[in-house]
């Protein structure tokens, strides 16, 4: 008979075909590789010098990008402590739309830095509570860095807006951020409600049309739709909107009936009583002073020749989402059923115009007076892939306006606040006592990332910059930056680069937090992986 052996240890505790990886080998050093692989991936691409990317997603669409977010949203990173950065980055890029490859970076920096004081004998909990001291005094030292007087912002000054917007447009798109950043701003001014803080990122669209150039984008106040309109009636000044969420049509009746007809006369009669029933709809429309219609759904043939004798505009719309902007921008209410409007329920739009951009015809609804609600920017390049990447820059743009709707204040950019931070950090450190400093002093090291990765981007040589730039810190000048274009180190003030307060403070505590998560993981257990075949995603939806 035979003797089964009964499995020892963890293996008789799980499933078999688990995995299990322990210790500081096995684990720790394991998981801060898998996120330093992470953060060289995004660190080429921080800055206005940033590389692109090509990434190709499992659906085969194509990026051309150097916006960290979407470029670690695509790559659909599996290990699971690289998922840790991902993570924070989302979370970055959620809060403030602009700082997610920092975010990243730092983290990448801070688990490097951890990993050689792990080999020189120092334990994780050690080097945790090290980077914790570090970044609360880091976030505290911020406060000291803002530029005085940047707290008290007009969010309707363009000057001052497109002042803040330079940086986080000019890392997507180096070179142009002269030409969007106004575009941008005045997009966000004309949609800035009463109270600053309650601004709807969602109010400002895009649309991006092929062919012609940067120089040929426009904001348009209201919106531009993708679609001809239906009948021959092209354009319509000051009119009012009616909105119907189903279609126009005539079989649009709740229950089916049946008729029986005798002869003849009834017959014809019958299509009669249909057509008269059509045209009774329609001229109701037209009698309540609507001059176009706006349907969520099929027009009718019928319908669609009687809205022509009575001189209406017919759009169609058909994405939920898209008709319900466009009740925000002329203020109607969508209507259920076919019928007439009442006075309140119609929309009104200063001209609604069928216009040829690029080969491509568009509607634009324009409304400049009313309580507009939402305006477009109009991209014009001549690939795709740009027009993607000129959109992730105005996105940027709009999320950084919501942030400094929020909170305005500013600190010196180019890299001057991280090496002033670096250069405080470590005096700190030299105050602690016991184990911590020296992971202190790795936190201040890390800090140098900006700046060195900068100066590397624009192929400068970056030890040298840094040394200088600590040189011009140290003598008390901590608003010295580099200029990437001469690839001297300058006082920012008279460059006018600046970066957002928010965008820092939380990069820098979403990098530490992460860090930290990496660095507390001691074992990976993996159970085995759920048997059966594998399922590919479901196809994503349109863009809403």
């Amino acid at each position: 008979m035979g003797f089964q052996i009964q499995p020892q240890g963890l293996q008789s505790m799980l499933k078999e075909g688990h995995k299990l990886l322990s210790g500081l080998d096995e684990a720790v050093l394991k998981n801060i590789d898998a996120c330093k692989q992470l953060s060289q991936i995004t660190r080429t691409s921080l800055g206005p010098n940033g590389m692109n990317k090509m990434v190709i997603n499992h659906l085969d669409k194509l990026f051309v990008t150097n916006d960290a977010a979407t470029i670690v949203n695509e790559l659909e990173v599996q290990h699971p402590a690289a998922k840790l950065l991902v993570l924070a980055a989302k979370a970055q890029q959620e809060e403030i739309g602009d700082g997610a490859n920092l975010t990243i970076s730092f983290a990448g920096e801070l688990l490097q830095g951890a990993e050689e004081l792990i080999r020189t004998g120092l334990h994780p909990s050690e080097i945790i509570s090290g980077y914790t001291k570090a970044i609360n005094k880091a976030i505290e030292l911020l406060d000291e860095l803002v530029e005085v007087g940047s707290e008290t912002m007009d969010v309707k000054n363009k000057e001052q807006v497109i002042l803040r917007m330079k940086a986080p447009v000019a890392s997507k798109q180096f070179g142009q951020e002269s030409i969007l950043c106004p575009l941008i701003a005045d997009a966000c001014i004309q949609v800035c409600p009463r109270n600053p803080v309650n601004f709807n990122v969602d109010n400002v669209r895009v649309a991006k049309l092929l062919g012609g150039g940067l120089h040929e984008c426009t904001v348009v106040r209201g919106m531009v739709l993708k679609n001809d309109a239906v009948g021959t009636i092209k354009h319509i000044e000051k009119a009012k909107v009616a909105v119907f969420g189903g279609g126009i049509d005539t079989s649009a009746t709740e229950t089916k009936g049946t008729v029986l007809i005798h002869s003849a006369e009834q017959l014809e009669n019958y299509s009669k009583t249909e057509e008269a029933k059509v045209e009774e709809l329609i001229k109701a429309v037209a009698d309540s002073g609507a001059k176009v219609i706006v349907s969520g759904g099929a027009v009718g043939e019928m319908a669609l020749h009687f809205c022509e004798r009575y001189k209406l505009m017919v759009l169609k719309i058909s994405s939920k989402f898209e008709l319900r902007r466009f009740c925000r921008t002329t203020g109607a209410v969508s209507l259920v059923k076919l019928g007439q409007p009442g006075p309140d329920e119609l929309g009104f739009a200063d001209s609604v115009s069928v216009e040829e951009i690029g080969g491509v015809r568009v509607t634009i609804v324009k409304n400049e007076e009313g309580g507009n609600l939402v305006s477009t920017v109009v991209l014009r390049g001549s690939t795709d892939s740009i027009l993607d990447d000129l959109e992730r820059a105005v996105d940027d743009g709009v999320n950084n306006y919501k942030a400094m709707c929020r909170d305005s204040r500013i600190l010196p950019g180019a890299g001057a606040t991280e090496i002033e931070l670096a250069r405080r950090l470590k005096d700190f450190a030299y105050k602690e006592t016991g184990l911590d400093q020296y992971a202190i002093g790795k936190f201040a090291e890390s800090l140098e990332l900006v700046p060195r990765t900068l100066a590397e981007n624009a192929g400068l040589n970056a030890t040298e910059i840094i040394s200088s730039l600590y040189a011009e810190h140290a003598s008390g000048n901590f608003k010295v930056g580099i200029d990437l274009d001469q690839g001297l180190c300058q006082d920012m003030t008279s460059e006018d680069v600046w970066d957002l307060y928010l965008t820092k403070f939380f990069a820098l505590k979403y990098s530490a937090d992460a860090a930290c998560t990496v660095l507390r993981v001691d074992q990976i257990i993996m159970a085995k992986q759920a048997g059966g075949p594998k399922r590919d995603q479901p196809a994503p939806a349109d863009e809403d």
